[in-house]
């Protein structure tokens, strides 16, 4: 739709498609509850309040009947390949729920099909009810040392894909690269100043000289807080702070303190992402909507808690012009709510179209035809069991095993343990909780396949394995014997990519997932039920873990400390080098 177009249809020359009636505004700009209409005109609201003016024969009239009207909700940082759907199966999945806005990087499928890839999501996305504001990845892979992927996103790609107009800024800009001074991303972040784009950070644990050489770099915002002592010194360095409640990882209750006890002043600041989400979680609990009702029974007001799920993200990604609120220009992108105490999403208002009710989809949404270069990624042979094997000469060695933190989600710390040799293969002990853990790296660039340790999954028999694993989504597989991993590892190569898991050399369950090998069209509740079943396997074979695949498939992010593993080998991810996990002869 042209200016002039809009222009028209806000003074009401030229008529509403549609126009939203009898209900109470929830204006997040002006922070206020009142009775107003709402029109639409060609997906773009037009006028609020009083809208008789923009009422012609052929508009329809949606009665609201008293409800509450409040603005699509924005995830603020949403890796959307992490729940292993499509961007049309992942629309079905969240914008019942409210979210009409993700701000994503595409990072997982631009590792494996570049720009092109990044492209044909997009393209998706635009046709879908969904709306991606897409950050331009810092570079990839995230890992250091760098590991192998299909793309390598390369500032000669920033000068192109910031010009794309989803671009929003640079995305996941890791602390890690700003510390050393990585040239890359130094150069991405100059071309971003050059295109006056922002910059969004992913900052972990990051405080002190740290924290102020890091914003520095001219980083806007961060996503990443474990702590609300680390997420106000954040704020206090001027950084707009976007709280994280994932499906595993559950830090909204810790951090949204900062707006009800440490600096309510500052809750406009205050934002919400859920970073990594999975259909069954998402089910159960909700999406973004459900964070706004977190916020509100931890004591902010629902107004604010609506603001952090709308204004507040817009302005801190600076798309406010774009979506967050209900106003005149904006897209017209609304949620007809129960109250604003309670936050039940009724009814979908998403680019102009009524697409959702009662928590389902009334509007059918088709998947594109997927291209042969994102149906045909996987291009590593299978391995045997004894390419797996970690070999040594002695009787026992000591080696380093990463042991999954229960403190902190996806942490990795040290532990130290004695494993027995026998006929040179220093062999996983179940009984010390002591797994074998592979990385196959997947692009036939390499035969890349080295073998380490993992502890914390406490798993008794079998192995798992999968190909959905940022931020190089090679094969990762976990395992008590190499048998079964072999047949878990092979299985996915097969079946050009999915996850799987593997018992006395059989597949007890498998997911398929034929896009890039990280992704499926399926039903979002076809994907609860298949990790349902994934996850109840792994705890059958012994696994303590709450998600065990979700544990399993970040084993591979560098960013996450202290140990992690690629297809290099074993990564000290505070040392940022790969090391030896035999430590010395026992």
């Amino acid at each position: 739709m042209s200016i002039k177009q809009l222009i028209r249809a806000g003074a009401g020359s030229v008529k509403s498609d549609l126009v939203i009636a009898n209900g109470n505004l929830i204006n997040v700009a002006s922070g206020e509850i009142y009775p107003a209409d709402v029109a639409i005109k060609d997906g773009h609201i037009v006028a609020i309040g009083d809208v008789g003016h923009c009422i012609g024969p052929d508009t329809v009239i949606h009665d609201a009947s008293g409800r509450y009207l409040a603005p699509g909700l924005i995830d603020g940082h949403l890796h959307v390949e992490c729940s292993k759907l499509s961007v049309t199966s992942f629309a079905k999945l969240v914008v019942p729920f409210g979210t009409t806005s993700i701000v994503s990087g595409l990072d997982q499928i631009l590792v494996v099909a570049g720009l092109e890839g990044s492209r044909h999501f997009l393209d998706e996305a635009n046709a879908s009810p969904l709306t991606i504001h897409w950050g331009a990845p810092c570079k990839t892979p995230y890992t250091m040392p760098r590991s192998t992927v299909g793309h390598y996103f390369t500032p000669a790609d920033h000068r192109v894909a910031q010009t794309w107009p989803e671009c929003v800024g640079v995305w996941e800009t890791v602390r890690e690269f700003i510390q050393e001074e990585d040239e890359d991303v130094l150069e991405a972040l100059a071309i971003a100043r050059r295109n006056k784009l922002p910059v969004f950070g992913c900052a972990p644990m990051c405080r002190g000289h740290k924290l102020a050489s890091y914003v520095s770099a001219g980083v806007r915002l961060d996503h990443e807080s474990y702590t609300v002592e680390e997420t106000l010194e954040k704020l206090r360095n001027g950084m707009f702070v976007v709280m994280r409640e994932s499906s595993i990882s559950h830090f909204l209750n810790e951090n949204i303190q900062v707006a009800t006890r440490l600096a309510p002043k500052a809750a406009h600041r205050v934002s919400f992402c859920t970073d990594d989400v999975v259909a069954t979680d998402v089910l159960k609990r909700g999406h973004v909507d459900n964070m706004v009702r977190m916020a509100i029974a931890a004591g902010v007001s629902p107004i604010e808690a609506i603001q952090m799920a709308t204004i507040n993200s817009a302005v801190a990604y600076r798309i406010d012009d774009r979506v967050g609120l209900i106003a005149p220009g904006r897209q017209a992108d609304i949620l007809i709510v129960d109250s604003p105490e309670s936050f039940r999403v009724e009814e979908v208002i998403a680019k102009g179209e009524l697409v959702a009710r009662a928590g389902q989809m009334i509007k059918t949404l088709v998947p594109p035809v997927r291209p042969a270069f994102l149906t045909d990624t996987i291009k590593a042979r299978p391995v045997r069991p004894e390419d797996l094997e970690v070999r040594a000469d002695a009787g026992a060695v000591k080696v380093l095993a990463m042991n999954m933190s229960r403190d902190v989600p996806f942490v990795r710390n040290r532990r130290d343990a004695v494993l027995k040799v026998a006929g040179g293969v220093v062999a996983p002990d179940v009984a010390q909780d002591i797994l074998y853990v592979t990385v196959i790296e997947r692009y036939g660039k390499t035969e890349n396949r080295p073998v380490a340790f993992v502890s914390g999954f406490g798993l008794k028999r079998g192995a798992m394995a999968t190909s959905t694993a940022p931020d190089d989504n090679n094969i990762v597989c976990i395992g008590t014997n190499t048998a079964d991993m072999a047949v878990a590892i092979n299985w996915i190569i097969a079946q050009g990519g999915g996850q799987v898991f593997v018992e006395d050399g059989k597949v007890t369950v498998g997911l398929e997932l034929p896009i890039a090998g990280i992704v499926s069209d399926i039903d979002p509740r076809e994907m609860q039920a298949k990790e349902d079943a994934l996850d109840a396997a792994a705890r059958a074979a012994g696994c303590t873990l709450d998600w065990p695949f979700m544990n399993m498939f970040v084993l591979s992010i560098t960013a996450i400390p202290e140990y992690a593993i690629t297809d290099l080998g074993a990564i000290d991810c505070v040392g940022l080098k790969v090391f030896d996990p035999l430590l010395e002869r026992a």
